[in-house]
This record gives structure tokens, C-alpha cells and sequence, in this order.
């Protein structure tokens, strides 16, 4: 985001002047050190290495603190590249034994590999990492700004592996078919019918979250998010594509002021939401959300849950990518990637995992205005 964007998307906050300032100093420090998005042009598919650094603790002071509203800290990592396409990592998705995983760049590119685990089965690395350009259903890569913006990804069928992938764009707002073959990924094969009203989402603020629900009175169908579009009551715009894909408006309560950055399903048809806050005043924040399977219908208006809400004294950045798996004792376990914008000099690409209990996600939590930590 540019600062004229960046500063047009805060207007009208109040804002401690000293903080802004060097807020505004960083920011432009960050342009000068940063190289900015890659150009995918002459991106050869291929392997690239990816080193990971293990976090100490989710909380900067009190490093052995594990409970955090209703998840449990795992485990999580830095990770760095020589590679100068790793970074801007926007949308994540993982096989269901939580190792398979395929991810993308909202530079337009995708990434593919395994992760390991510790012993005690925090995450310690990726292995087998494949990076290449998403592709024109032309083969040609989406080096274009304006196509190559790409920001949410599921998995609509099969897996990480060998699947079928629906990746969401910005800027040119879209929805578009892959094809995954042995972790690569194919030319785009088609795209989704979208509502009339995406006309009217922000050009840097479209589609940034899409899902296919995986169970429930829902199943199959595909669920997508505004990152900036409201109703006039501030509530974000959703949409469900139902009968004949036919996408119908639902709505999610706001309190906050928070822009939606992801979604992952679950089993029992419910979906995960992730939320990401940046203000003058206190920096980066993140939350989590939950909407019920039954709460997912058209021209509902959803007051979803808050599993954990984070800001800068714990270990976050700019949180955009999210993903679910089982684990072995039947609890769900979650994984969030960062997008560090390519500026390596002042944010991180971050990978980290947490888990909550059938009983803990079930329970009812007080909705948007219970802050989750």
C-alpha cells in the first residue's frame, strides 16, 4: 500500500502525533531499504531455500505463556530466503495432516512445500520449497500490477497436492479456477461468477478472503469477503454463492474498525475469519473470528465470535494468510502466515500456530465486542 492509500484508509482517526510521525519515518524508510514486489516475468519455476528461526514465545515478555483467549500457543517461526520472490505471502492453505502446504504472493506468484515439526510438535521449518508465477489461462505469468494482485486462496477440491484451487484478485477484482498437479500450479482454467455489487469494492480492497465450505447445510459452497467494502452500518459485506452460483449478500458486525485479511472452513461448516487493525496510535493488531455453520445465510446479519485478539506486545505483523488441520487429539489447529511486503527491513514473515478444542470453539464467546485476549 502506498502512503497516499495508506493515509486515505486512516483519515479521520486520532492520531498521537509522535508516534505518527515516526510511523510516517518508517514507512518511508521502508520504501527507501525495501525493494518492493518482484516482477514475475522471467520467474522459472523452481526450487528456492527457506530458512526458519524458532520464536521464543507468542507474548514478547512473558515468553512462557501458552493461553491466549481461547487458543493455545504452539509454536512459531521467522522465516527468511535468499530468494527475492519469498515475501507477500497473502493466502495459505494446508493438507489435513497439517505438512502439505500451498500458499501465494500477492506479488503473483505461488509456493508450494512441507512443513516439519519439533518433537513436541511446534513447526521448525519448510523443506522441498517450490516457488513460480501464477498464471493467464494463456500461460502467459501475471506480471501486470493491476492482474497479479492476488490475495485469497481455497482449496475447492482434492488438496494441496493435486487439486482444484480458487484464487481471489484485487485491483482487477476476480475470482479464478487452477489446477494443482504434484504442487504446481496450473494456467487458470476459468473464473466465478461475481455479484453486481463487487463493482462498487475499493480497488485495493476487493476479494481478499475466499472459502469452500467443507460441511454443514453449506457444503460446497463458496464464501467470499470485501477486505474494505461496508454497509452503511459499517458491517462487512460478504457473499454466498447458493443455487444456479447465484452470490447472495450476508453481513459481519465491525466493532473496531478492522479490515477482513482471510477466511479457512472447518469440518462442521463453519468458518474461521482473520481481521488485521493498523492505526497511527498503536500499530498493527490482529484478531480472529468465528462464524457458526448455521449463521452462514443470506442477508444475515453475523456477530461472530472473537477467539483471540493480538497487537504489537505479542509476537504479530501483518497477519494475512490462514489455515486449518486436525491434530491428533481431535483438536483444530491453526496456521497464519504474514505478508511482510516485501520489506525486509522492517517487518517479517512470520509463521504461526495455534490450537483450540472442539469444546472451546463451540462455546459461545460474546461476540464481536468481547476483545479475546
Amino acid at each position: 500500500m502506498s502512503i497516499a492509500a495508506f493515509l486515505k484508509s486512516h483519515r479521520g482517526r486520532r492520531l498521537r502525533l509522535p508516534v505518527g510521525l515516526a510511523l510516517i519515518a518508517a514507512i518511508g524508510a521502508g520504501m527507501a531499504y525495501g525493494k518492493g514486489k518482484p516482477s514475475t516475468a522471467n520467474l522459472v519455476t523452481g526450487p528456492i531455500t527457506v530458512e526458519a528461526k524458532p520464536l521464543a514465545g507468542f507474548d514478547r515478555v512473558a515468553r512462557e505463556k501458552t493461553k491466549f483467549g481461547k487458543l493455545s500457543w504452539r509454536g512459531g517461526l521467522v522465516l527468511t530466503s535468499p530468494s527475492e520472490y519469498f515475501g507477500g505471502w497473502s493466502g495459505l492453505a494446508l493438507d489435513p495432516d497439517g505438512k502439505g502446504y500451498f500458499a501465494i504472493s500477492d506479488a503473483g506468484l505461488w509456493m508450494s512445500g512441507k512443513l516439519s515439526y519439533d518433537d513436541k510438535g511446534a513447526p521448525s521449518g519448510m523443506a522441498d520449497v517450490r516457488v513460480g508465477a501464477i498464471q493467464s489461462k494463456e500461460g502467459d505469468p501475471l506480471s501486470r500490477k493491476k492482474d497479479s494482485d492476488s490475495e485469497g486462496l481455497t482449496i475447492a477440491s482434492g488438496n494441496v497436492e493435486n487439486g482444484t484451487a480458487l484464487i481471489s484478485f484485487e485491483r482487477k477484482h476476480r475470482i479464478a479456477r487452477y489446477d494443482i498437479k504434484n504442487g504446481e500450479l496450473s494456467p487458470a482454467r476459468g473464473k466465478v461468477a461475481l455479484p453486481k455489487s463487487a463493482r462498487d469494492m475499493p480497488d485495493n480492497g476487493g476479494f481478499e478472503a475466499i472459502a469452500v465450505l467443507q460441511g454443514g447445510p453449506n457444503k460446497g459452497k463458496l464464501v467470499a469477503f470485501s477486505e474494505r467494502m461496508r454497509d452503511d452500518n459499517g458491517n462487512y459485506i460478504g457473499w454466498i454463492w447458493l443455487d444456479k452460483d447465484r452470490p447472495r449478500k450476508f453481513f459481519m458486525t465491525n466493532d473496531g474498525d478492522y479490515d477482513i485479511t482471510d477466511a479457512a472452513p472447518l469440518p462442521d461448516g463453519s468458518l474461521l475469519v482473520l481481521e488485521r487493525r493498523f492505526r497511527f496510535s498503536e500499530g498493527v493488531s490482529m484478531r480472529l473470528r468465528h462464524i457458526k455453520a448455521g449463521e452462514l445465510r443470506r442477508g444475515r446479519v453475523i456477530d461472530a465470535d472473537i477467539l483471540v485478539a493480538a497487537d504489537g506486545s505479542k509476537e504479530i505483523d501483518n497477519m494475512e494468510g490462514l489455515a486449518t488441520h486436525q491434530g491428533p487429539g481431535g483438536e483444530l489447529i491453526i496456521t497464519m502466515i504474514s505478508d511482510d511486503n516485501y520489506n525486509h527491513t522492517l517487518q517479517r514473515t512470520l509463521l504461526l500456530q495455534f490450537s483450540i478444542s472442539p469444546a472451546d470453539l463451540d462455546a459461545k464467546q460474546g461476540g464481536s465486542k468481547a476483545d479475546g485476549r
